[in-house]
């Protein structure tokens, strides 16, 4: 699939450089032409020497090299890449992408480039957290680089959380799928995922235990399928796909309307969990207990069902709507009744209430509910069950 393809590799300076060494052999086995360039930083942690023994060509890491600068040579190195790889991609490498900077040979291809670029984030939790790293990807994403990762786990320096680089077979994936067309080509998907918050008051908000992951695991599964997929995302703590155009909101009617500003779709898969009520009378400033202890008091009204309206369209239904039905008891017939009254075409039912934790958790249990029947599927992790919620989509929509 990658024979003959130009791979610019950019390595930045991160432990997890290492890494990079066996992603080099992956791409040589794939047929793949790997044009290493290392930062300063990047040669601290692995050697020049084993970069180029294993890409079979030389590292290149100077910006003023009089042989090759005669040429433009920075310059060609972009032109005759057909994507450029960034791995690790450190929080200091895309600020340095995302203000313009240009005062290595690393940056400077990055600024020069005519290419995509993959990014492959690394580095410490708390900077993958920090402000200005999330608008320095916030920027990177709307200049269309492209993401994969960081995912959540044990840091080298002791700690835990988002910021850990992926592992090279996921690099390698996702190269693969840029260049690859895969079942859902052309099709375009509405995703929506999250919970959203119904204000109380400027502090307080009605709000669920959903954590995103399961809508975003669908999102990446079908944009490897090749999919353009539309990410509408209440304010959830999983992190956003790559790939897809995120569009973020906080409540309800918020994801309605950006719902319906989402044009023409091919299928719509609604894993939002949406709150059922907002509060009428909202305060714009905070509660406060009064003096003689009593208790405020909340007018709610019914949230715009989301599922049913696009379900029920007459002009411009989307081919396949599919819904989610979060129970506690009596799963699949109560998500077989909400199928028919929403009017969608496939339910995924999953049990809330017991003692796995599923809103919030890494799992899911679903049972896909349709004009055939019910389907149960196995405990999985989310990314399973969205890759093979995918796969579905492909087939129904082939």
């Amino acid at each position: 699939m990658l024979t003959g393809k130009n791979i610019l590799l950019i390595i930045g300076g991160g432990i997890a450089a290492y890494k990079v060494l066996e992603l080099i052999r992956l791409l040589g086995k794939a047929g793949a032409n790997v044009v290493p360039v290392m930062t300063k930083a990047a040669e601290e942690f692995v050697t020049p020497l084993s970069v180029s023994a294993l890409a079979g060509a030389p590292v290149r890491n100077a910006l003023f090299n009089l042989e090759e600068e005669a040429e433009m040579g920075h310059i060609q190195l972009t032109r005759d890449a057909d994507l450029v790889v960034v791995a690790p991609a450190t929080a200091d490498l895309m600020a340095k992408m995302a203000s313009g900077l240009a005062n290595d040979l690393a940056s400077t291809l990055l600024i020069a480039r005519n290419k995509p670029v993959l990014l492959v984030p690394a580095m410490n939790v708390a900077m993958w957290e920090n402000s200005a790293t999330k608008r320095n990807v916030d920027t990177l994403r709307e200049d269309g680089c492209l993401l994969v990762g960081p995912d959540e786990g044990d840091m080298a320096c002791g700690e835990f959380g988002y910021g850990r680089m992926v592992e090279p077979i996921e690099i390698m994936a996702a190269i693969e799928a840029y260049f690859s067309e895969g079942p859902l080509t052309g099709k375009r998907v509405l995703v929506t995922s999250g919970p959203t918050h119904e204000p109380i008051d400027p502090v307080r908000y009605i709000a669920n235990r959903s954590s995103g992951l399961q809508g975003t695991e669908i999102a990446r599964a079908l944009v490897s399928l090749g999919a353009e997929v539309i990410f509408v995302t209440g304010p959830a703590e999983a992190a956003r796909p790559d790939g897809a155009e995120i569009i973020e909101v906080e409540t309800a009617l918020e994801m309605a309307a950006a719902v319906k500003d989402a044009g023409a779709l091919d299928a719509a898969v609604f894993a939002a969990a949406v709150a059922d009520w907002r509060v009428v009378n909202a305060s714009q400033s905070k509660l406060k207990k009064t003096v003689n202890k009593a208790l405020p008091e909340l007018e709610l009204i019914e949230n715009p069902d989301i599922l049913a309206t696009v379900a029920q369209r007459t002009k411009g239904r989307p081919s396949l709507v599919i819904g989610f039905a979060a129970e506690t008891n009596d799963v699949v017939k109560n998500a077989t009744a909400k199928r028919l009254r929403k009017g969608c075409d496939w339910i995924l039912a999953n049990d809330v209430g017991g003692e796995r934790a599923v809103m919030g958790g890494p799992d899911n249990q679903v049972v896909l509910i349709s004009d055939s029947g019910a389907e149960s599927w196995p405990w999985m992790s989310k990314k399973q069950v969205a890759e093979a919620l995918a796969l579905k989509i492909s087939e129904a929509l082939a």
